[in-house]
């Protein structure tokens, strides 16, 4: 084609034509032939040097011996060299220290973020602050039901969270609960009447939501005199939990809301220790032999939730 390109006349016509357009027997370029034939050898050396062929079990190796597993092996020893001093370091800390040391802040945050994504963020949002109405917990506002300062997000994972509310469909009237209902949504916006007040009373709702209907954070009850709203805020939402509750196995349409426990090793050490400190004990000569069976449940290691409770109080609503 290079050589006849300007004298058609002397190029072998293929007898095609299309408009007029005939079709020149013109043969490609020699670098291009040259550049197929080259790619064909380059092919014949791929399949020499690396897997290529599938087998019945397996592949052919190459004589590089090299794969994508053992490659991404390799590079993920180098990222935990690289992570093992803080790794180290950080098992070591408490997640009070680890707050006060802004370098071991800075890793503690860093690393992460694809530890929350993974096993977080599906239920509590990517930031923290899950869908309107999706019924669990943002953790970016002020709002704890079992407290928000860093040992206690730490407890909450580690332990995981299951509060349960009393169904009490059988047991309130038809008014009841519309008096019980107008209390609620009243307290939220501190408009709360003392008639209301009264029934929240005799019904027994202090027991589980405080005198002062702000809750007890050992029970993880809710704060009602707050516009703070698991659920929603909606009346009717409102009524449906007063009648069928929360994790009310003995009510069909109870609301189910569960956090998953993480370590049950680490949740049991934390109680431990705390109670030894309470009873004014030494937490470092707790005879761990005793306290563990050593096939408690471990989701993620110590060192992640201690990674992760300091992650989520860096949201901005850790107290």
């Amino acid at each position: 084609m290079a050589d006849n390109k300007n004298k058609p006349n002397q190029v072998t016509d293929t007898g095609h034509s299309w408009d007029g357009i005939k079709e020149l027997n013109n043969p490609p370029p020699r670098w291009w032939l040259n550049s197929l034939w080259l790619s064909g050898l380059l092919v014949i050396v791929y399949f020499i040097l690396y897997p290529s062929l599938p087998l019945v079990n397996d592949s052919t190796k190459g004589l590089l011996g090299w794969t994508q597993i053992k490659e991404f092996k390799e590079d993920l020893a180098k990222v935990e060299a690289k992570r093992a001093p803080f790794e180290d370091k950080l098992a070591a800390m408490s997640v009070e220290a680890i707050l006060a040391d802004p370098e071991m802040l800075n890793y503690a945050i860093g690393s992460s973020k694809v530890l929350y994504g993974d096993n977080c963020a599906a239920c509590h949002g990517t930031g923290g602050a899950p869908a309107a109405g999706a019924g669990y917990p943002n953790l970016t506002d002020d709002d704890w039901l079992y407290g928000g300062t860093v040992r206690e997000i730490e407890m909450s994972i580690a332990n995981g969270r299951a509060g349960m509310m009393m169904a009490h469909e059988k047991s309130l009237n038809t008014e009841e609960v519309n008096q019980l209902v107008s209390f609620v949504v009243n307290s939220a916006n501190g408009t709360a009447t003392e008639a209301g007040k009264a029934l929240f009373t005799a019904k027994g709702c202090f027991a589980c939501h405080g005198a002062d209907a702000k809750g007890i954070k050992a029970m993880g009850s809710a704060n009602l005199t707050d516009k703070v709203w698991r659920f929603s805020g909606d009346e009717e939402a409102i009524r449906q939990i007063i009648l069928h509750g929360v994790n009310d196995a003995s009510d069909a349409e109870t609301r189910v809301a569960q956090m998953p426990q993480w370590s049950e090793k680490l949740a049991i050490m934390m109680q431990v220790r705390a109670d030894a400190i309470a009873d004014g004990e030494d937490p470092n000569a707790i005879d761990w032999t005793e306290e563990l069976d050593g096939d408690e449940a471990e989701r993620l290691t110590e060192t992640d939730i201690k990674k992760l409770a300091v992650y989520v109080h860096q949201f901005g609503g850790g107290q």
